[in-house]
């Protein structure tokens, strides 16, 4: 199994749609980073567990977990003109984007705050905290996962 942490931001899709969704399960659509896309694509795995963060509000931060729930497949969206996410360049045939299905596992007891992550020398290479690092999925180490779970 392994780690991920996955930004949001909570007013396009919080951790409080993912568990209203049915089945708590959701895909993951829009990602256009081709860094990002081949992790989705390449690596996730069905019980890979991730970090939801928040991302670009008032508190950014860790505010639960989830879970792949569907390997990677074409992400939809790019071929639907009428949708943010469409890719001219995309197409059915040979697609250029993927997404997977996430789970809802649980929201923390509490937002673990980027303020917060910064400030402990045990998570000086965590990627989220990189400079200038703006990819909206990053691996986690196992030891990383465990450190952040026992902040809560």
């Amino acid at each position: 199994m392994r780690y991920w942490l996955m930004k949001s931001e909570p007013e396009a899709f919080s951790i409080d749609d993912l568990h209203d969704r049915p089945g708590q399960t959701e895909h993951w659509d829009g990602v256009r980073n081709y860094q990002a896309r081949n992790m989705m694509r390449d690596e996730m795995k069905i019980g890979d567990q991730m970090f939801f963060y928040h991302s670009n509000c008032d508190e950014p931060g860790i505010v639960g977990i989830a879970e792949v729930a569907r390997e990677s497949y074409p992400d939809f969206t790019a071929f639907d003109p009428d949708d943010k996410h469409f890719d001219p360049k995309s197409n059915s045939d040979k697609p250029t984007w993927f997404m997977v299905d996430v789970r809802f596992v649980r929201k923390l007891s509490r937002t673990i705050s980027l303020r917060e992550l910064r400030l402990k020398v045990e998570l000086a290479e965590l990627a989220l905290l990189r400079r200038g690092n703006r990819l909206s999925i990053m691996p986690v180490s196992e030891q990383q996962w465990q450190f952040i779970l026992n902040l809560e």
